[in-house]
Parts: structure tokens; C-alpha cells; sequence
């Protein structure tokens, strides 16, 4: 059967593949073996990077890269957890930003969220609101427990849809204590909703009927399935243009990686659903008096949705729109990503 559905025209968000289980062991211990695997970027000659597990409070054993300043000493660091984007792996992204967080003196963890990359949990590839909102505190735990660091500086970033997965985490875990996103996407929204909101109530009906009838699907086989389309694997030319940013991010060697899953195969079909009833940023308010910092592209297609929480949120907050930047900039331009007003901004939070 074929979903035909508005949340299906968003499955290019939704891209997965089934990979590896995790490698790792003796979660919350430090792997001293250096990484030899395919990074998206550069690692800087200023900073080490370990691999580490731990886990989060459902059990799931979480995969990610500790980036740290070689210069650092014996200090106590401030730290940063970082994920995302939604549907991608600690080799994009989130390490990069790491990287050149760990760089300017920040303790970075950037991790993949449980069911994808390199993390654990069963089947593969799939989403929750609740379970990837818990792994960031699941980092923030990690954090803490490591002596170089100061366990009362921590703060969170988020690229895309895990930029609202860091607000949502921020507003009930009051040990991060500043929060910034790139980007950032509200993933119950857009898929419950549509971009900009224009799903109606009955197509909203007819998406979950066309879910809830692949569930009967997925119960026979034994198997949840993925979608029949996804990102392209080769551009016509007629795609909006985020979905050719996107391209040009996730299918080209710019950023490609082979356990990403918006670089593969797609996200399973019935991830959608918890998304569909579980909103996000119900308590967005409460992240006051912490501050918050949302940084978005002026040609972003997902511009509003930090526009709309810079709305409602209590101060303090700042807004930052980067000038001629579209979604997927923020996602890999060391020139255009503020790295050095993140710095500055957790710098001066983070004490």
C-alpha cells in the first residue's frame, strides 16, 4: 500500500537505514583508541577527540564523540552537549560544531540519539519526541560526571529538528543552564501540521488512517517499513529548493554519511505517529530565566519556526538571523555559522 499523505511529502526528513547495532561498550567509560572512521570535516589540531558511551534513562546505550581543548590542563571546563540534525550523525554536523566549540575551550560531547548512527535501540531508524528530548539530558549526565568538568556550566545546542529537542529538554532539565539552536525545526509541528500549518483536519484524518493501516502491514511482517521516497538519488531540477539544499548536503560528498539516515534510505513510516500526538515546546516559557538563542538563515525555509518561538519564549532570548543564509548553511559553513557568538553567548552563561 502507498501512503499518499502531506506527512509523507515530509519523509525526506524522515531518511534512515538499517546499520550497524552499536559497537561500543562499558557505557560512560572513555574509549582512548581515536576514531578512524569518516568524518564529514577536519578534526582541528587543537582539540582530541575519544569516542565514549552512555545511557539514557530508557536503558539505550547512546554513541558520541568527546571533543576536547589539548591546552586545557587540569581546569574545570565548561561543556556543551550537541545534536543534530534530525536524521544525522555525529561525523556531520553536531561534531563539527563540537570541534570548533572544543576549540575555543568548551568540554563538547556530540552524540547520535537513540535507534540511529552508532547508538543502540530497537528497530533501527525510528524518532520519538520523549526518548530523543531524554537523550540530551542523557548527555548532560555524562557531562557531569567527568572531572575535567564543571558540572555547573553545562549547556546544549541543537541543529535542525533536534534544535527543538534541546528547547524541549531545556524547559524540564534545569541543570542545562543556556541553550542555543541553529536552524531549528519543531519536528511535532511541521509533521502534525505541514510546512507553515497548512495541513487541514482532514488530511491530518487521512495521514493517520493510511498510518495506522501500514501498522496492520508492519504487525504481519514483522518488519516496520520505510517509505517508497525519500531524498532523490539524482536532482530533476523541478524539487523545491530546500529539498535540492538538502540534496546537496546529504547525497554529495559535502556531507554524505553511510550510517546517516538522511543520506540513505529513510526514516520507518510509522515513526511519524508519535510526532502526529506528542507536541514539543509546551513549556517553552520555562526556560526562563536561562537564556536562549536561536539563530536562523534570513532564506531558510524553517526561518519561522525560530521566528515563532523567539515569539513566545521569556526573556531572556535573542534572535540572530544570519543575512543571504539558507536552512543547511548553518548545518557545515564554518564562514557562515557565528561560532564566535556562540562562544561568546555560552561564555557568558555558563558561569
Amino acid at each position: 500500500m502507498k501512503i499518499v499523505t502531506t506527512v509523507m511529502a515530509l519523509s525526506f526528513l524522515f531518511i534512515g537505514q538499517v546499520f550497524a547495532q552499536n559497537k561500543k561498550s562499558n557505557p560512560g567509560k572513555m574509549n582512548t583508541t581515536e576514531q578512524n572512521e569518516h568524518y564529514t570535516f577536519q578534526l582541528s589540531d587543537k582539540v582530541t577527540r575519544k569516542e565514549v558511551t552512555f545511557k539514557n534513562r530508557y536503558g539505550i546505550t547512546l554513541s558520541g564523540d568527546l571533543y576536547l581543548p589539548k591546552n586545557a590542563g587540569n581546569e574545570k571546563l565548561a561543556a556543551l552537549a550537541i545534536s543534530g540534525p534530525f536524521g544525522a550523525v555525529k561525523e556531520q554536523s553536531s561534531g563539527l560544531y563540537a570541534n570548533q566549540m572544543a576549540e575555543r575551550g568548551f568540554a563538547v560531547i556530540a552524540f547520535d540519539p537513540s535507534y540511529t548512527g552508532e547508538s543502540g535501540g530497537e528497530p533501527r531508524n525510528i524518532a520519538s519526541p520523549d526518548i530523543n528530548t531524554e537523550d540530551f539530558s542523557a548527555a548532560v549526565d555524562f557531562l557531569g560526571l567527568q572531572e575535567n568538568v564543571d558540572r555547573n556550566k553545562i549547556g546544549i545546542i541543537g541543529i535542525c529538528g533536534f534544535g527543538g529537542m534541546a528547547l524541549n529538554a531545556t524547559a524540564i532539565d534545569k541543570r542545562i543552564k543556556a541553550v542555543a539552536t541553529t536552524s531549528m525545526y519543531d519536528m511535532t509541528r511541521v509533521i502534525s501540521k505541514g510546512y507553515n500549518d497548512v495541513v487541514t483536519l482532514g488530511q491530518r484524518t487521512k495521514t493517520l488512517e493510511d498510518l495506522n493501516l501500514q501498522r496492520w502491514k508492519d504487525a504481519e511482517t514483522g518488519e516496520q517499513a520505510y517509505p517508497s521516497s525519500h531524498l532523490p538519488e539524482k536532482l530533476t531540477g523541478s524539487e523545491p529548493q530546500f529539498v535540492k539544499d538538502y540534496f546537496n548536503y546529504y547525497k554529495t560528498s559535502r556531507g554524505f554519511h553511510e550510517r546517516s539516515v538522511n543520506s540513505t534510505k529513510g526514516w520507518r513510516l510509522t515513526s511519524a505517529l508519535s510526532f502526529m500526538n506528542m507536541p514539543i515546546l509546551s513549556y517553552i516559557k520555562e526556560i526562563s530565566p536561562r537564556p536562549m538563542l536561536l539563530i536562523a538563515g534570513e532564506n531558510a525555509h524553517s526561518r519561522y519556526f525560530s521566528e515563532d518561538i523567539y515569539k513566545i519564549a521569556a526573556e531572556p532570548k535573542e534572535l540572530m538571523i544570519i543575512p543571504n543564509a539558507v536552512h543547511v548553511d548553518l548545518y557545515d559553513k564554518v564562514d557562515v555559522i557565528p561560532f564566535e557568538k556562540l562562544d561568546n553567548f555560552f561564555r557568558t552563561n555558563l558561569k
